[in-house]
């Protein structure tokens, strides 16, 4: 039997570190979707902290929704705290808005030196982390995910960026959000092909698990190809790259993998987006 986590550790677990690079890598290419004569650090530090406290806020308020609804008592997968028992639930409901009042906080300053457009739109950033499995319908339950996922760690994250940084949007940060986006997307969709058994046990329909395990595999063939489009839109012989990236995750992809089988699809498909905004970010500076 595997030990329970220690009172740090348990948090940082819950945290999701591996879903974190969904939430900078679009912050850094939206940033450099045009090429500053001088980069405003204070306004791209400023958004990358917003978008990390959404990020570890959601996370947060889906262990603890999640929790409270029961399904994840039979799901793989990371730790939870609400599950687990051994955080009360209520002080992970509490922490889940003590980081999304953070993300406020630093978005006032962010919008107070840019545009108070912002501030309806981190609202609504707000209200998109918690409503996705919190409340009496959480979209995410009803196969909303997706669209969710890249409209707000795609497009609103990176053409966000993008203006807050250069105070116009160019073509290029448009098609880096559709980058991000699909990377975001895969990885909701890594974690979604491993819980298709559990989600449809717990009446929760994401795409996947209305599509069923095989079926649902092209959906993740779906992300790549919204990756390697965004790529190469930005950056003309990216396409390739994303595409070489991605292909040896076939082999977990379209097999009979269940729960903890998939795994590693979470984990590699991770060190991809981050391996792919590192390179984008090369490429930007250079083109």
């Amino acid at each position: 039997m595997t030990p329970a986590p220690g009172p740090i550790r348990r948090w940082v677990l819950a945290a999701r570190l591996r879903t974190l690079p969904a939430a900078i890598v679009p912050v850094v290419l939206g940033a450099l979707s045009v090429r500053p004569q001088r980069l405003n650090w204070s306004s791209t530090l400023g958004a990358a902290f917003v978008a990390l406290a959404l990020q570890i806020g959601t996370n947060f308020a889906n262990d603890y929704s999640d929790g409270i609804k029961g399904t994840d008592e039979n799901r793989v997968g990371p730790f939870r705290l609400t599950a687990s028992g051994l955080v009360h639930q209520k002080l992970v409901r509490t922490m889940a808005f003590t980081w999304f009042g953070l993300a406020g906080l630093v978005g006032l300053s962010v919008a107070a030196t840019t545009s108070w457009w912002l501030v309806p739109i981190g609202v609504s950033a707000v209200l998109a982390g918690w409503f996705y499995t919190g409340g009496p319908r959480p979209y995410g339950y009803y196969g909303f995910g997706e669209l969710f996922v890249m409209i707000y760690f795609g497009f609103v994250a990176t053409v966000g960026t993008a203006f807050v940084q250069h105070g116009h949007i160019s073509t290029r940060a448009w098609w880096l959000g559709l980058l991000s986006g699909s990377m975001a997307c895969a990885l909701l969709e890594a974690n979604n092909l491993r819980d298709v058994a559990g989600d449809v046990e717990a009446g929760k329909r994401t795409l996947a698990a209305r599509l069923g395990r095989h079926r649902a595999s092209w959906l993740y063939v779906a992300c790549v190809l919204g990756v390697a489009i965004g790529a190469g839109g930005a950056v003309r012989f990216a396409f390739l790259i994303a595409v070489l990236y991605f292909i040896p995750l076939h082999r977990f992809v379209f097999t009979d993998f269940q729960g903890r089988a998939l795994l590693p699809l979470l984990k590699i498909s991770s060190h991809i987006q981050l391996t792919i905004g590192g390179l984008m970010t090369i490429l930007l500076l250079l083109s």
